[in-house]
């Protein structure tokens, strides 16, 4: 590939381009969140070892086992909620859905830390269950989990990277009754939203349809 003006160009002998990553990619911004999307949001609350709240999104977010069911996200530096789990091995993932998506939004704003992010954004903290971390009421689902791991990530030479990968167990699922539907959690109800291409682009449920594992 070549480039020409800043911009990425085809091999003239291929209609695919190829970059690599640590050489550049020479367009005029990453494709790669645009290529690994769209992504659930990780709408993730946690309070300090003192009782102040935090909530924040993060980009980085997904489910990694069913039984035990863990999920996991990656924070990109070492942000208020990665400490705040580091003290207290709790936090609550909050789904993040279109009607909630302005208020997430807020809550995406780099403020101090004793700033409350439920009260910047108008959101209402309701005690957890099974952790002492707040959920968001406002969230058709929450998942409260433990703390299985934080992870720094490292990179190919080994050289650790200023990623970190928190990964949890879920010990509470709390999901509101209008959103189940003959025993089924309606998700194209819920109004999901996702993180979608560059920056500022969100994406929300479609079209859902079926498809079953074939039997061989």
């Amino acid at each position: 590939m070549s480039s020409e003006s800043g911009i990425a160009v085809m091999d003239s002998t291929s209609d695919v381009a190829f970059y690599d990553p640590a050489a550049g990619h020479g367009l005029p911004h990453d494709p790669f969140k645009a290529i690994v999307a769209p992504r659930l949001i990780g709408w993730v609350s946690t309070h300090s070892a003192t009782g102040r709240l935090n909530l924040a999104p993060y980009s980085f977010f997904g489910a990694f086992a069913s039984f035990p069911p863990i999920i996991g996200f990656c924070s990109e530096g070492r942000k208020d909620s990665l400490r705040n789990i580091e003290e207290t091995h709790e936090f609550v993932w909050n789904l993040a859905t279109r009607p909630l998506a302005e208020q997430m939004n807020r809550t995406s704003a780099s403020v101090a830390p004793d700033v409350d992010e439920f009260e910047l954004a108008g959101l209402t903290p309701v005690a957890g269950r099974n952790v002492s971390v707040p959920r968001v009421a406002e969230s058709p689902a929450a998942l409260e989990c433990r703390l299985l791991q934080i992870t720094q990530l490292h990179d190919l030479r080994g050289k650790p990277t200023d990623n970190w990968l928190a990964l949890g167990q879920v010990v509470g699922v709390h999901i509101q009754k209008a959103y189940l539907k003959d025993g089924l959690f309606d998700t194209r109800a819920a109004q999901p939203i996702l993180r979608a291409g560059y920056l500022g682009d969100y994406a929300q449920i479609g079209e859902i349809f079926q498809m079953f594992r074939p039997t061989l």
